[in-house]
């Protein structure tokens, strides 16, 4: 289908859905060649661009964001010195954790996890710290071995 027809379809003009062409929002041009009809350079609209067009139209207005907005989203995604950029400001902005942090707070979960205790809950300095300490000496799978503490 023409440009005229796809827009009718979406309802916005011929212009905006240029626009949003621009902007890198629909599929790209298949190589198969137009029909006759289409003329040279011009677009034929497929019902799978149409469906695209709506998705995006449908997140945008979701999350009440612009095309251009939509556009570099898209970029942030498939651009991975953009994405580390972004990331970047993410991180100094307090956004995103840094990755450090990250993964020390996945270890401490995964330690309280283990000792049984709940998120957020620190484990006793003193006694218990070094009861804790003397069971993690004892190496893995030794319980019940001949020889091992327990026996």
């Amino acid at each position: 289908m023409r440009i005229t027809e796809a827009a009718q379809r979406l309802g916005m003009s011929a212009r905006m859905l240029r626009y949003r062409d621009a902007l890198g929002l629909l599929p790209a041009v298949r190589d198969a060649p137009a029909p006759i009809a289409a003329g040279p350079g011009h677009r034929q609209f497929t019902d799978s661009d149409v469906a695209a067009v709506s998705l995006a139209l449908d997140i945008e207005r979701r999350y009440g964001i612009t095309p251009a907005a939509l556009a570099f989203g898209l970029r942030v995604l498939t651009e991975p010195g953009i994405r580390a950029e972004v990331a970047e400001l993410g991180r100094r902005t307090g956004r995103i954790p840094s990755p450090p942090a990250r993964a020390l707070e996945f270890e401490k979960e995964r330690a309280l996890r283990l000792l049984g205790l709940p998120a957020g809950r620190h484990p006793a300095r003193g006694a218990a710290g070094s009861r804790a300490r003397g069971a993690a000496a004892t190496p893995a799978g030794a319980a019940g071995r001949p020889g091992s503490p327990d026996r």
